[in-house]
C-alpha cells in the first residue's frame, strides 16, 4: 500500500465491490421491504436522475475547492451512511427518501477517483498504469458478484446491505489515505471560462460525450435484455452467467496487459476499435443465439466497453486542464454515459418487444454511427486542445 498505484487499485477495488454486491440485489432488497414493482421501479429511476446531476455537482465542487480527494472521501461516507438506510427504512415514501440521498452522494465517486488517477498517471508517468490500476476494480466486481449470492442465500438479502455499506465506507477510508495531489496554483475557473461552460467549449471533450454516448449507450439493452432473450432461448441460468463473466474477464484482460495496445492505436484508435467491434457484436447477438457465437461476441466486451474507458481516459487527460479535471469527469460520467444509457435503457423496452433479438441491430448502428464522430475527433486533437487561461 506504500506505491500510489496499489493505493488506487485498493480504492477501486473496494468500490467495485460493493457495485457487484449491491447491483444485482437493489431491486429484491426493495421488494422484501415491501414495495410493489411500480415503487422499486420508481426508487431506481428517482436515483439515477439524482445521480445525472449530483455526479456533476460533486466535480464541481471538487475543482472549485481544489480538494477532489476530500469531496470523494466525503460522499463515501455518506454514501456509507445512507446506504445504510435500505437496511432500515420501511415503506415507499422512506425508501424514496434513501434512495435519493444515497444516490447523490454515491454520484460523484466513481467519476472523483478516475480523476485522481489520472492526474497520478500524469505526475508518475510509466510507473502508473492506469488500465492495471483500474483492473482491481473490474476484478473485485467478479469476487462481490459471485459472494454475494451466497450472502443473501445464507444470512438474508438484508445482509447485502451491510456488506455494501461496509465497502462504502472502506472507500471512504481508502481515499483519505490517498498521496496528497501535488501543490500548484490555485485554480482559477473563472479565467477559464467558468466550470461546465469551460468544459463544454473544448471540441475533443464535446465530441469525447457524443462517442461515449453512442458506444457506451449501445450496451443498454444487453444490460436490460440480454439474458431474457437469452433465457427464452433455452439457454440455463449458469450459461448466461458465465456469458457475462467472459465478458468482465474479457475487460480484465485488457486492462492488465493492454497498454502497448493502447499506447499505439491512441484514444481515437481505442474510439474505432470499440465502434467496430460493437457493430459486430450487437449484429451477431441479433442473428443468432448459438452458444458458441454468443461466447464469441462477448470476448469483444473488452473492446465494446474497455477500449472506450481507455480511449476517454486518455481523451480526458490530453485536453482537459487539471482545474477542470473533476467537473469534466463527473460530466461525462453523466452526460456522456449516463443520460445516453438511460435514455436507451426506457427505448430498449419497446424496440425489444416490438422486435426480439433484432432489437440488437439498433444497437449496432449506433456503434456504426460513432464511426464519424472518432474521425472528427482525430481531427480536433490533431489540432491540438483550445488554449485555457486556467491551463498548467
Amino acid at each position: 500500500m506504500r506505491s500510489t498505484a496499489a493505493r488506487f487499485a485498493a480504492l477501486y477495488a473496494a468500490q467495485f465491490f460493493g457495485v457487484g454486491v449491491m447491483l444485482p440485489f437493489l431491486p429484491p432488497v426493495l421488494a422484501e421491504a415491501g414495495l410493489a414493482a411500480a415503487e422499486v421501479a420508481a426508487v431506481l429511476a428517482a436515483g439515477a436522475a439524482v445521480r445525472l446531476v449530483a455526479g456533476p455537482l460533486g466535480g464541481r465542487a471538487a475543482d472549485a475547492l481544489g480538494e477532489a480527494r476530500a469531496v470523494l472521501a466525503a460522499g463515501a461516507a455518506a454514501a456509507a451512511v445512507a446506504a445504510c438506510g435500505f437496511g432500515l427504512a420501511g415503506g415507499f415514501v422512506a425508501l424514496l427518501l434513501v434512495g435519493v440521498a444515497h444516490s447523490a452522494a454515491v454520484a460523484p465517486v466513481i467519476p472523483l477517483t478516475d480523476s485522481l488517477a489520472l492526474a497520478a498517471a500524469r505526475r508518475e508517468g510509466a510507473r502508473f498504469d492506469y488500465g492495471r490500476v483500474r483492473a482491481a476494480g473490474s476484478l473485485s466486481f467478479i469476487l462481490a458478484s459471485a459472494l454475494a449470492g451466497g450472502v443473501a442465500e445464507r444470512l438474508g438479502l438484508v445482509a447485502v446491505v451491510w456488506l455494501y455499506a461496509a465497502a462504502l465506507a472502506a472507500t471512504a477510508l481508502l481515499a483519505a489515505r490517498l498521496p496528497a495531489p501535488a501543490a500548484g496554483p490555485a485554480p482559477r475557473l473563472r479565467d477559464a471560462g467558468g466550470g461546465f461552460r469551460a468544459a463544454l467549449r473544448l471540441p475533443a471533450f464535446r465530441l469525447l460525450l457524443a462517442l461515449s454516448a453512442l458506444i457506451q449507450g449501445s450496451h443498454a439493452l444487453y444490460y436490460g435484455f440480454g439474458s431474457i432473450h437469452w433465457a427464452a432461448a433455452g439457454h440455463s441460468a449458469t450459461a448466461i452467467g458465465l456469458l457475462w463473466a467472459e465478458g468482465v474477464a474479457a475487460e480484465v484482460v485488457l486492462f492488465l496487459w493492454g497498454r502497448r495496445l493502447a499506447d499505439r492505436l491512441g484514444p481515437v484508435g481505442l474510439s474505432l476499435l470499440a465502434a467496430g467491434a460493437g457493430a459486430l457484436r450487437w449484429a451477431v447477438t441479433a442473428e443468432t443465439t448459438a452458444l458458441p457465437a454468443l461466447a464469441a461476441a462477448q470476448l469483444l466486451h473488452a473492446a465494446t466497453f474497455g477500449a472506450q474507458h481507455l480511449a476517454a481516459m486518455r481523451v480526458l487527460m490530453r485536453v482537459v486542464p487539471p482545474p477542470l479535471a473533476a467537473t469534466a469527469q463527473t460530466l461525462h460520467a453523466s452526460l456522456g454515459v449516463g443520460l445516453a444509457s438511460g435514455a436507451l435503457t426506457l427505448a430498449s423496452g419497446p424496440l425489444y418487444a416490438a422486435f426480439g433479438g433484432a432489437a440488437f441491430w439498433a444497437m449496432a448502428g449506433l456503434c456504426a454511427a460513432a464511426v464519424p464522430a472518432a474521425w472528427r475527433l482525430r481531427a480536433v486533437l490533431g489540432a491540438g486542445p483550445a488554449p485555457l487561461s486556467a491551463a498548467p
